[in-house]
């Protein structure tokens, strides 16, 4: 059975070490004992779709939710380099598919990405980044990432070393990262041994960020064949140090796979079940966004620019969607969770979150079967397999991460939503009556941090808009007012500041009604004094009108609002969501809630009031 610690399961209340400061009567610090734990599996979010991320109440048994992630993007480009985008290619020189002379693939690097991730064309050692990254797949409730090292004896050490170093620091802010492990090449090599050692030696050994080490059955996991260790004392250790379960490398693999300790990482479906149990079920199910399997080929590992490859918009019982944009609707995706939910594993293995790469290979030197190229585990929108968010994709660029969302809640279950306390009148300034409202919806620290860094072919990326770190909100209400009061972890800037603490209120919990659902707005006009001003979306679009004011009171790094119910239409029961956002830079474009300032909750989502 696989060891679950309470930030891996996300059911049971983590426990801080905290160091009790002394304080005003007046300040929030003074009541609050320990830092309050996120609970993403309670938050609201509807995707560009009009798709609902779901609640699945009732939680039952802990499952595990493995996510495939590549670390491999951190070459050295030289000063010739320019960046290349295989959809960006095929729209404005779509003959370029036709001839491998094209002067579109001509040049270096020798790789193409598929299409820009909504985060730029990144380096996989960008700190930024894997900050963004650990708060994602801690948001989706991400078990453990394993990292692709199934090429050589390549194991990527400075990516991995810079995601330790990023992931270690976040979950010290309250975020539950994800564990840790390794996917080795696909049978018992020399470079297997070699990469197996190598691990071994520099990480595992040493103890390096054990906090971050992926357990099974009481060892770290690896996905490795330990089958050609030998019995000299250091390969004994190895043996005896991890739990291995080697990797089934096709996608086709007969009745059963090839042995019994093995686990997948992609199928066609219907996926096989890994490692049965003794009481029945199965450890693990593959679920792949899509599989570079084709007709031609008999549904094996293929190039996926062949006709009728199993694309994201591909679905064995129902074929492919003819729409333009059938690929944002995940039809291959959904019908591999379907068969996930039949055999109820223990785990899922995902694929994946981050490959981007896509290899050009020319039939003269290789065994690729695409003409006149192949691309092979990446090619286009439709024929690629991540789910980070996308910058092309505009608004739409997440859709395929909520969907994962969604789809991983329904496999975990989701804790209820958590019960307002009893009504009650604040006073603008009384800082202490805030300590019995309930309940405290929490945001991670630490992520307001500073962008400064090189991406592919020495792109620069830069972004300093990190401003005032939200950590915390509570809501109060009485029969006239509604009461909003929210922390940062220092002080607050001016109000004069440019898109200052923002407060988003979807009213009716309906995207058909407002900007993205966001009937109206606070603090889109600066504060004068301590009056505040009320928006509401004009035609659901981003333009406001004003609405009505409030008032507000700020000390330090505490902010509170009191806002006229009638004013935000909110005079019945009370059921809405609602967002802080402080230094909106792309106003009009939700994708700016990934990138930009900080948010509570991050990236769509939203808290949820309901009584």
């Amino acid at each position: 059975m696989p060891n679950f610690s309470a930030c891996t399961t996300r059911k049971t209340t983590a426990v801080f070490l905290f160091i009790l400061l002394f304080f005003s009567a007046y300040d929030l610090s003074a009541f609050s004992t320990q830092p309050p734990q996120v609970q993403s599996d309670t938050w609201a979010a509807t995707d560009a779709l009009g798709r609902k991320v779901g609640q699945y109440p009732g939680l039952g048994p802990d499952k595990q939710v493995i996510l495939f992630y590549w670390t491999w993007n951190e070459r050295h480009d030289g000063p010739q380099c320019r960046v290349r985008n295989v959809s960006e290619i095929i729209r404005c020189h779509p003959e370029a598919m036709l001839s491998a002379n094209h002067p579109e693939w001509k040049g270096s690097p020798g790789y193409f990405w598929w299409e820009e991730p909504l985060f730029g064309y990144y380096k996989s050692t960008d700190k930024w980044v894997l900050r963004r990254h650990a708060e994602l797949l801690a948001d989706a409730q991400v078990d453990a990432v394993f990292f692709d090292c199934t090429n050589g004896s390549y194991t990527w050490d400075a990516s991995t070393d810079s995601l330790l170093e990023v992931w270690d620091q976040a979950q010290r802010d309250g975020v539950c990262v994800p564990r840790i492990g390794f996917l080795l090449p696909f049978a018992p090599t020399e470079d297997s041994r070699t990469s197996l050692r190598h691990l071994y030696d520099r990480l595992y050994s040493r103890g390096l960020y054990q906090n971050l080490w992926y357990y099974w059955q009481g060892k770290p996991l690896i996905m490795a064949y330990p089958d050609n260790l030998t019995q000299s004392p250091t390969d004994r250790a190895i043996r005896q140090f991890f739990t291995f379960r080697p990797g089934q490398p096709d996608y086709v693999n007969g009745p059963h796979p090839s042995r019994s300790d093995q686990w997948g990482w992609l199928e066609n479906y219907p996926q096989h079940g890994y490692v049965p149990l003794p009481g029945g079920g199965f450890e693990l199910v593959t679920v792949g966004v899509a599989q570079n399997a084709a007709p031609a080929t008999h549904g094996h590992c293929s190039a996926f620019n062949l006709p009728g490859a199993h694309s994201r918009s591909y679905s064995q019982r129902h074929g492919f969607d003819p729409r333009p944009e059938g690929y944002l609707y995940g039809w291959n995706f959904a019908e591999q969770w379907e068969r996930a939910y039949e055999l109820n594993p223990q785990a899922v293995f995902v694929t994946g979150w981050n490959e981007w790469i896509a290899g050009q290979f020319f039939p003269h030197n290789s065994t690729w079967t695409g003409q006149p190229f192949s691309f092979v585990d990446e090619f286009d929108w439709d024929h690629s397999r991540d789910l980070e968010p996308v910058k092309a994709w505009g608004e739409r660029g997440d859709v395929y991460y909520l969907q994962f969302v969604d789809r991983v809640r329904r496999f975990k279950g989701t804790a209820p939503q958590p019960r307002p306390s009893a009504p009650k009148t604040i006073q603008l300034g009384d800082w202490a009556a805030w300590e019995d409202v309930e309940p405290v919806y929490a945001s991670y620290r630490g992520n307001t941090r500073h962008r400064y860094s090189l991406g592919c072919c020495q792109t620069q990326y830069a972004n300093f808009s990190g401003r005032n770190d939200i950590v915390s909100a509570r809501v109060a209400r009485d029969a006239e007012y509604l009461y909003f009061y929210v922390t940062t972890d220092q002080p607050l800037t001016p109000k004069t500041d440019r898109n200052w603490m923002m407060l988003f209120i979807d009213a009716d919990r309906d995207k058909g009604t407002g900007w993205q659902g966001y009937d109206y707005v606070v603090n889109l006009q600066p504060p004068r004094g301590k009056k505040v001003f009320v928006s509401h979306s004009y035609q659901n679009k981003w333009i406001w009108q004003e609405q009505g004011e409030g008032l507000m009171n700020v000390k330090g790094n505490q902010l509170m609002l009191r806002l006229p119910r009638k004013v935000l239409g909110t005079e019945g029961r009370l059921d809405f969501e609602f967002k802080w956002s402080d230094n909106m830079q792309d106003e009009g474009n939700p994708m700016d809630f990934y990138v930009n300032g900080d948010t509570a909750p991050g990236g769509r989502f939203n808290y949820v009031f309901s009584e």
